[in-house]
């Protein structure tokens, strides 16, 4: 991650968009369960929150050092270091995936779907996938520079959940920036 990058990412202001702009959006009156699963939370943002409204949350997360300080700063949630397109979890465990705003970052197309489908093994029948992403722009490229990105075009988005055995799936954009979208296993 490049260094603006990280630097919104960690930041109070980002911390109070997540808190109370994408998360209720993505899963607003949703009935996450008892046993959550966080993939790429990143600086913990959404953690935060997450944390305090589930009763059992595990946070999958690709960067090593990220992990650490999320397993420093949130003891009571089971932080793992790992990358969402091979979950290193059994089939069937969680009630509810949910990711924010780091799909784009998920090296190829291939992976994300990968991602999809490992979200849709690890849950629980009935349970649900939700989470939200920022809809591609120049400015967005930009300030990518150097790091990963791959944008998800909501347009698609619904198929390729299906495709991975998502039924029920929502997509929307209630800003033009970014979308949010939830699908049950």
């Amino acid at each position: 991650m490049n260094n603006r990058h990280a630097t919104l990412c960690s930041s109070p202001e980002w911390a109070e968009h997540i808190a109370t702009n994408v998360l209720p959006a993505a899963v607003g009156p949703l009935n996450l369960g008892d046993e959550v699963l966080e993939i790429g939370p990143g600086y913990g943002a959404s953690t935060r929150v997450l944390v305090e409204a589930v009763p059992r949350l595990t946070a999958l997360e690709v960067d090593e050092s990220l992990a650490a300080a999320l397993s420093t700063s949130y003891p009571g949630v089971t932080v793992v270091q790992g990358s969402g397109d091979d979950l290193p979890f059994e089939d069937d465990r969680f009630t509810a995936v949910v990711c924010f705003t780091m799909l784009h970052h998920v090296h190829t197309p291939r992976m994300q779907d990968d991602l999809f489908a490992q979200a849709r093994r690890v849950l629980r029948p009935g349970g649900v996938f939700a989470g939200s992403d920022s809809i591609a722009s120049s400015g967005l490229s930009g300030f990518h520079d150097g790091d990963v990105y791959v944008p998800v075009d909501p347009a698609s988005l619904a198929p390729r959940l299906e495709a991975a055995g998502f039924t029920d799936v929502e997509v929307s954009v209630p800003e033009p920036e970014w979308f949010t979208f939830q699908g049950r296993a």
